[in-house]
C-alpha cells in the first residue's frame, strides 16, 4: 500500500471515528434531554406547597353557631393562626390556633350571634412557604341574636386581621427562600445536563487523540 493510499485510509477512518463520535454524542444528549424533563415534571408535586382541603363550618354553609373552627390540610402543617370576624369586623376568635398534623383547631369566644362570618387563615407548609386565604360561612338559629346588635364592644380581640389571599398569591408574594425539596431537583437536573456535555466534549476529543 502507497503512502498515498494509506492517508486516504487513515482519513477514511479517522471521519469514520467522528460520524459515529457525533451520532453516539447526539444519543447521549438527547437521553440526558429526556431524563432532564422526567426530573424537571416530577419535580412540581414535590415542590407544591399545602392547600386547605377541608373546613367546619363549610364554605358558604349555614350553621349554628360553632363553638370551634376545623381546618384541614393537606400536609402536616406549622406556625397556624386563624381570625374569625363578623361582617362589621369584630373579631371572635378565643385564644390561639392549635395544629395536630395535617388539622388546625381555633377555638371560638363564646356564642356567635346570628350573622355572616369570615374565616381567615395563616399557615407554614414543611418547605417553609407561609400560605394563607379565608372563606366565609353564616350562623342561623342562634340564641345570643344577631351579630352588631349584643355583642359586647370588649369581645373583639386586639389581634390585627389576617389579610385576605388566596393560596397561590400568598405563596408567591411571600416566599423569601424556596423549599429544599426545589433545590434538590434543580441540583440534580443541573448534574445530568452536566454529564451530558462531559459526554459530548469526550466524543469530539477522541477522533483526534486516535491520530
Amino acid at each position: 500500500m502507497t503512502r498515498a493510499t494509506a492517508r486516504i485510509a487513515t482519513g477514511r477512518i479517522a471521519t469514520g471515528r467522528v460520524a459515529a463520535g457525533r451520532v453516539a454524542a447526539g444519543r447521549v444528549a438527547a437521553g440526558a434531554l429526556a431524563v432532564g424533563t422526567v426530573l424537571a415534571m416530577s419535580a412540581t408535586p414535590a415542590s407544591a406547597h399545602t392547600a386547605l382541603t377541608a373546613a367546619n363550618p363549610k364554605k358558604g354553609s349555614s350553621v349554628a353557631a360553632p363553638s370551634q373552627i376545623v381546618l384541614t390540610y393537606t400536609e402536616t402543617i406549622r406556625l397556624p393562626r386563624v381570625i374569625l370576624t363578623d361582617a362589621s369586623g369584630k373579631q371572635h376568635q378565643a385564644g390561639t390556633a392549635k395544629a395536630v398534623d395535617n388539622k388546625v383547631t381555633q377555638p371560638v369566644n363564646g356564642a356567635l350571634p346570628n350573622g355572616k362570618y369570615t374565616v381567615g387563615w395563616r399557615v407554614v407548609s414543611v418547605d417553609g412557604h407561609p400560605v394563607s386565604g379565608s372563606y366565609k360561612f353564616t350562623v342561623e338559629g342562634s340564641s345570643a341574636g344577631s351579630a352588631g346588635s349584643t355583642a359586647s364592644p370588649g369581645a373583639a380581640s386586639s389581634q390585627p386581621v389576617v389579610p385576605a389571599a388566596s393560596p397561590s398569591n400568598a405563596a408567591s408574594s411571600e416566599d423569601s427562600g424556596g423549599g429544599s425539596s426545589g433545590w434538590l431537583w434543580i441540583g440534580l437536573i443541573a448534574l445530568v445536563v452536566a454529564a451530558a456535555g462531559g459526554a459530548v466534549a469526550w466524543f469530539r476529543r477522541s477522533p483526534a487523540s486516535g491520530d
